[in-house]
């Protein structure tokens, strides 16, 4: 008897895995950073603020981005995987808009990680140690803060509905006709999506400053999201 776990079905269960833990990992050091250590920095003196920026955030930085980066590429895989195996034509299905939808928030996240978050917490980092060994801070680490903080709190953001489309991916089917046009869905998230993802970039904290802020934002979104899907669709 062929052992299950050397089918293809058990490679794609390999992937899913893969993707759950690294999931669980990023998810959970990103709630962690903005719902538990920002408001604790707020409150904390700037010899405890500066030893933690020193000694424990790099430590969760490391798992924060290896979380992101094993969970982008193991659902890259599953994405490529269900699309070999059952035909493209299955992302113009209920599951495959969902699961393209939540894709999309969860690999800008995943970009925010690293090209946004990562370097300015490398530069927040640096002026911390360069002050604790008697030299200058590095004039570039207050906006460093600011922007990733910015895109921490769009992360806070992006990841509920995102957990909510993996979701109902496979628990809330979507009515899709045959006419339907999932162009116009397209450009609709990429428009929605993007200017979000904009303010990430170059924008402002806004309402995301509060922790009830950003949460009341993203079930906002998650609605938003929803609505705009069946709407079009």
């Amino acid at each position: 008897m062929e052992n299950p776990i050397f089918t293809s079905d058990g490679l794609f269960h390999i992937f899913r895995w893969i993707h759950f833990m690294a999931g669980v990992v990023w998810i959970g050091h990103l709630y962690y950073f903005n719902f538990c250590q920002t408001p604790f920095f707020n409150e904390a003196d700037a010899q405890t603020k500066s030893a933690c920026i020193r000694g424990l955030v790099p430590r969760a930085l490391w798992w924060f981005r290896w979380g992101a980066a094993f969970t982008f590429f193991s659902g890259l895989a599953m994405l490529m995987f269900e699309g070999h195996r059952l035909g493209w034509g299955v992302y113009s299905t209920s599951w495959g808009v969902w699961i393209l939808i939540g894709s999309a928030l969860g690999s800008l996240m995943a970009a925010n990680v690293w090209f946004i978050i990562w370097p300015n917490q490398k530069i927040i980092i640096g002026s911390a140690n360069a002050v604790a060994s008697g030299g200058q801070a590095d004039p570039r680490a207050a906006n460093a803060g600011v922007r990733a903080s910015v895109a921490s709190r769009t992360n806070v953001l992006f990841s509920i509905p995102m957990l909510f489309l993996m979701g109902a991916s496979r628990h809330l089917p979507l009515m899709i006709e045959e006419g339907s046009n999932l162009m116009n869905l397209f450009w609709a998230m990429l428009v929605l999506i993007g200017l979000i993802e904009l303010n990430a970039m170059k924008g402002k904290m806004g309402p995301m400053k509060s922790v009830a802020g950003v949460i009341h934002l993203g079930l906002l979104l998650t609605v938003v999201i929803y609505a705009v899907t069946v709407w079009v669709v």
